[in-house]
């Protein structure tokens, strides 16, 4: 059932996984993990070969970031070095000098006067409530980021991992997930390739009241990669009522959208607003007061748009389905961990 709903999705041109089914089917993109699980939180950072022109939007009321305001399209500096999504709330800001720190010993960075500045842009989510021991004397997300930068690669594990490790949702432990869609179209052999990474720490729910099933399901691809469970058949799929706790504080979902189709940091800009569509339909409610969800979008600009007004609302609407494949996938790898406050999906649901 999924599979099929899936394929009428596709609307135009052919729409399928990626090789890995990672971000990293976008050539040149590379992502690596590093968590502490006694403090069960962690940091992921996602690198491309050379810098990556790049945008963001934000759509949550309570965001925590660094270095977005210089992605707006009207600023000096078009191109990021690396991209960082981190646990540890406001404190986790503190992993992109980390990663900031790396890139400019290997000379990395853009060119002030002969001086190399890193461009690391961050974004953080609300993970301090989450079970772990947070009691530390110096603030570890900068080493956290350093360790995932050395772990940069086109393989990468998902779930309780990363920027996911202690991430939850309304009533399920959260996780990382990363997912990829491939396109035919583009004006170059091969068509054009997006993929998504996220860390699910929401507000929301990811499932229909309390049923096995994810509200991503009918967006699943054919390889079943999350559960394959497909919609929620009862009548009472609609009701999220009573899953929500207005005091409930550990939120923000993150995300990251890579294409190696060539666009403007304008075009970016407009990729990440269309990406925020699959948020929505994964996570209800989704863009809370209480939320700090943005998506970034980059671009490593290796192939050429044939149709650029086309091919650009195609490449959101690819965006959107990674996303919402992504998040189902962050969720359905969450792994069980000592101290949890919630269960895992499978746990639940006896999966």
């Amino acid at each position: 059932m999924a599979a099929d709903v899936f394929n009428t999705q596709k609307s135009a041109g052919d729409m399928k996984s990626g090789r890995k089914n990672l971000i990293t089917d976008v050539q040149g993109i590379k992502v690596g993990n590093a968590q502490d699980k006694a403090i069960k939180s962690g940091v992921t950072v996602l690198t491309g070969d050379q810098p990556l022109t790049a945008s963001v939007h934000v759509m949550g009321g309570a965001p925590g970031t660094r270095e977005t305001d210089l992605l707006a399209p009207d600023k000096l500096v078009s191109a990021v070095d690396a991209l960082v999504l981190s646990g540890g709330s406001a404190l986790g800001l503190d992993a992109a000098s980390g990663v900031a720190n790396s890139l400019r010993a290997q000379g990395k960075g853009f060119d002030v006067a002969g001086q190399k500045v890193p461009i690391v842009p961050a974004a953080i989510l609300f993970d301090l409530h989450n079970g772990g021991d947070k009691s530390w004397d110096e603030n570890p997300y900068a080493d956290l980021g350093q360790e995932a930068l050395q772990n940069m690669g086109a393989d990468f594990d998902l779930g309780s991992v990363g920027a996911g490790t202690g991430a939850t949702t309304a009533d399920l432990k959260g996780g990382l997930g990363s997912a990829s869609v491939q396109l035919d179209i583009g004006g170059t052999m091969g068509g054009i390739t997006i993929g998504a990474l996220v860390a699910v720490n929401a507000f929301g729910s990811v499932t229909p009241k309390d049923s096995p099933y994810f509200w991503a399901g009918a967006w699943e691809s054919e390889a079943a990669e999350y559960g394959g469970l497909g919609v929620d058949p009862s009548p009472q799929a609609s009701d999220i009522s009573t899953k929500h706790s207005l005091s409930a504080q550990e939120n923000t979902t993150i995300a990251i959208i890579a294409t190696d189709a060539a666009l403007t940091q304008a075009q970016c800009q407009r990729l990440a607003v269309a990406a925020h569509d699959g948020m929505a339909r994964a996570i209800i409610p989704s863009h809370t007061l209480f939320d700090g969800d943005l998506v970034f979008a980059a671009s490593t600009g290796q192939k050429a748009m044939a149709d650029a007004h086309h091919d650009q609302m195609m490449l959101g609407h690819a965006a959107a389905l990674a996303l919402t494949r992504a998040i189902g996938r962050a969720i359905w790898e969450a792994t069980p961990q000592n101290g949890d406050l919630l269960p895992t999906f499978r746990q639940k649901y006896g999966l």
